[in-house]
């Protein structure tokens, strides 16, 4: 099968299901179809059986996504974020705001290693053999994973973070219980990464948009696939029960776009969310980043010279809006479909989303 229908591993995708899902894919349905962008991952699974706190079981683990891969680290990007409810942490937001830059790696972990990711992707940048600036505010985000890993027991170290940052390639994504998605659950269905991209047409060019999500949210009964709602008819084995978990949502495109429309593309992305059901619950940390790999001469310029930058006129910028809804709706769904039943602690288990009854749901609406 193609990258489109399994991951690297063999997981079936969404489309393998012929889930006819709208909009045009890159190459691999991945994030890392933006030129340049390069995703990594470190994946922690040891021990069952009863919780003991510091020992397991563990489900848990680290994603890094490096924006101009590992020959652009010292390169900004145009970026900006947005929460549509703050239940959560991504460090490094503030001076994003301030500055409409993303100048670090980006990543993303369980909610008690967010610090030690953030610190150790400040280590990765220093050490690294020619990066010369001496500080750094580092991108990480969180969501919640304790309902299957032994989240107090802090087993994500800085050696774990700084393999994802070294393994981080292009090409296709591992989706599903892998990096920071782990030990996450979605709708009530083993639930972690997933990934989707777009190419769209804007003002005669051909542009690329591609989403990451860590899906760790919502409730079964509001799961929602291509507007039919599926977990009302897949009731049952539910693990989590109530409306709690987060999601992180980073887009990437290779549009030249400025940090205030970059802006306005992180706010089209919880309509994305919305699309599958999501509704932003009082306890979930819903939030996104987008940045921009474009004009990279201009940002690689020096302090001192005048930057001159391609930008989309605003009156042209609907496609991209467009793409970033539908990227991130179909990373989500990826992020169950390509995936496993997973035992953590305490024997607690989330179950997959079953294709077969998926599909017969999907055909019984017409959608198939």
């Amino acid at each position: 099968m193609t990258s489109h229908h399994a991951t690297p591993s063999g997981k079936t995708r969404a489309r393998a299901l012929k889930l006819p899902f709208p909009g045009e894919p890159g190459e691999n349905n991945a994030i890392t179809d933006v030129a340049g962008v390069e995703v990594g991952v470190t994946t922690l699974i040891t021990g069952e059986g009863k919780l003991v706190v510091g020992q397991g079981p563990v489900r848990t683990g680290v994603t890094a996504i490096l924006p101009r891969g590992h020959h652009g680290v010292q390169i900004p990007c145009a970026a900006a974020s947005y929460s549509l409810n703050g239940n959560g942490e991504m460090t490094g937001t503030i001076w994003i705001e301030e500055s409409g830059e993303l100048q670090t790696p980006i990543t993303i972990t369980n909610t008690n290693s967010c610090g030690i990711a953030r610190d150790a992707t400040s280590q990765w940048l220093f050490r690294k053999a020619g990066y010369v600036q001496d500080w750094g505010l580092p991108v990480a985000a969180e969501t919640f994973d304790g309902d299957l890993n032994d989240i107090n027991g802090f087993h994500v170290k800085a050696e774990h973070v700084i393999q994802a940052l070294d393994s981080a390639r292009g090409g296709p994504v591992e989706q599903g219980s892998v990096g920071g998605g782990t030990g996450m659950i979605c709708y009530d269905f083993k639930g972690g990464n997933g990934t989707a991209s777009r190419v769209v047409k804007v003002a005669g060019r051909s542009y690329t948009v591609g989403a990451l999500v860590q899906s760790n949210f919502g409730t079964r009964r509001e799961c929602t696939i291509l507007g039919v709602p599926v977990g009302q008819h897949l009731s049952g084995r539910e693990l989590r029960g109530k409306p709690a978990g987060s999601i992180i949502v980073i887009i990437a495109t290779d549009a030249p776009l400025e940090a205030h429309q970059l802006k306005r593309l992180a706010r089209r992305m919880p309509i994305g969310l919305a699309r599958t059901g999501g509704i932003g619950h009082n306890s979930s940390g819903d939030i996104f980043l987008a940045f921009s790999t474009a004009n990279e001469e201009a940002f690689a310029a020096p302090s001192g010279q005048l930057r001159r930058m391609e930008a989309v006129a605003t009156g042209d910028i609907d496609p991209l809006f467009e793409a970033t809804i539908e990227a991130t709706e179909e990373a989500i769904i990826d992020s169950m479909i390509a995936n496993q039943t997973m035992v953590g602690r305490d024997g607690n288990t989330s179950v997959a989303l079953p294709h077969d009854r998926l599909i017969d749901i999907m055909k019984k609406f017409g959608r198939m």
